[in-house]
C-alpha cells in the first residue's frame, strides 16, 4: 500500500510539473538566415522595379542581432549602419520607425536620447502569425518613403494572408464549344476589347489575304488546322490606313517566309507588317490581340 502510495504521488508530482511547465511554454518561431535571404531578394527586387538608385537592406533577428546585409552598388558607405539601426530599432519597440520619426517630428525630442535607437523612416517589424520574428531596415534609395516602401517589400514576403486573400469579382468569359464553332464557321470576333487590353479572334481563311499593320495591337497566333505561307516584316507595298492604327497593304516585299501547321505558335508585335501569302485549303487559327 506504501508502494502504491509513493508511485502516485510520484506520478501526481511529475504530471503536475509537465503541465505547469507546458504553461510556461510557447512553440516560438525564428528567422534563420534562409528567411533572411528571402526578405532582401523581395526588397531588392521591389528595389529593381521601382529605380531605386541606391540603398542598404539589413535584417535582424527578434534580439536585433544582425543576420544578413546587402548594399546595392553606389549606395553611401553609412548607408549599412542606419539600415541595421532602423531594423533594430523595428524589432525593439515592435513598431515601424515612422512612427517615432514622426513623434520626434510633432515635439517629442527626448526619444533621441534612448540607446541604440534609430527614429529614422525605413524600419519595419517581420512579423509570422502574429509572432515577432525579427525585423528589416533599409537606407539609401531615392527618398525616406522609399525606404519604408522597400523594407515593407521585405517584411511581407512571409505574410500567406496577402497571397491568399484577393478577390476579385470580374466577370470570367465562357464560350461552349457550340459558340466556338460557330465562330470559326464564319470567321468571327469571339471576345472584343470593350474597354480591354485584349480582344479574341476565331478566325478562318480559305484564300490568302493582303497584308496588314496593326500600330497598336500585338497578334498572338495558334494555329488550329491547315497550313499557310506566312510572311512578317519587310516592306508592305501600296499602304493605306483603314482605320485607326490600322493599315493594309497589297503585299509584302522581302520580309521571313514560314509555313504554319496546325499546332504553330507564332507572335507578330505590333507595328510589324504580316502577310497570309498562300492558304492550303481551309486554315483555322485562334488571334489574341494584346496591346
Amino acid at each position: 500500500m506504501k508502494l502504491f502510495i509513493k508511485a502516485f504521488t510520484l506520478a501526481f508530482i511529475f504530471t503536475t510539473f509537465t503541465l505547469f511547465a507546458n504553461a510556461q511554454t510557447t512553440n516560438k518561431k525564428a528567422l534563420n538566415l534562409e528567411g533572411a535571404k528571402r526578405v532582401i531578394s523581395a526588397a531588392m527586387d521591389y528595389a529593381k522595379k521601382n529605380n531605386a538608385p541606391g540603398g542598404v537592406i539589413a535584417v535582424v533577428d527578434d534580439g536585433g542581432n544582425l543576420i544578413a546585409l546587402e548594399r546595392i552598388d553606389g549606395t553611401f558607405t553609412a548607408g549599412a549602419n542606419i539600415s541595421i539601426g532602423k531594423a533594430k530599432t523595428a524589432v525593439m519597440f515592435k513598431r515601424p520607425t515612422k512612427f517615432f520619426e514622426d513623434v520626434i517630428k510633432n515635439g517629442r525630442t527626448a526619444m533621441v536620447a534612448l540607446p541604440d535607437f534609430t527614429p529614422l523612416q525605413g524600419g519595419v517589424p517581420i512579423m509570422l502569425d502574429g509572432q515577432l520574428i525579427g525585423g528589416v531596415g533599409v537606407s539609401g534609395a531615392a527618398s525616406a518613403q522609399q525606404d519604408e516602401e522597400i523594407a515593407n517589400a521585405g517584411a511581407n514576403v512571409f505574410d500567406i494572408s496577402l497571397k491568399t486573400s484577393i478577390t476579385n469579382n470580374t466577370p470570367v468569359n465562357f464560350f461552349d464549344s457550340n459558340a466556338v464553332e460557330a465562330a470559326f464557321a464564319k470567321g468571327a470576333v469571339l471576345l472584343d476589347g470593350n474597354g480591354r487590353d485584349y480582344m479574341v479572334h476565331a478566325s478562318r481563311r480559305d484564300k490568302p489575304g493582303i497584308a496588314e499593320i496593326h500600330t497598336l495591337d500585338t497578334d498572338i497566333i495558334y494555329v488550329l488546322a491547315g497550313t499557310a505561307t506566312f510572311v512578317t516584316g519587310g516592306t508592305a507595298i501600296e499602304t493605306k490606313e483603314i482605320a485607326a492604327n490600322e493599315i493594309r497593304g497589297t503585299k509584302i516585299e522581302g520580309g521571313e517566309t514560314r509555313k504554319l501547321v496546325k499546332g504553330d505558335v507564332i507572335v507578330v508585335p505590333n507595328g510589324v507588317p504580316h502577310w497570309f501569302k498562300e492558304v492550303d485549303g481551309t486554315f483555322l487559327y485562334y488571334v489574341v490581340k494584346a496591346r
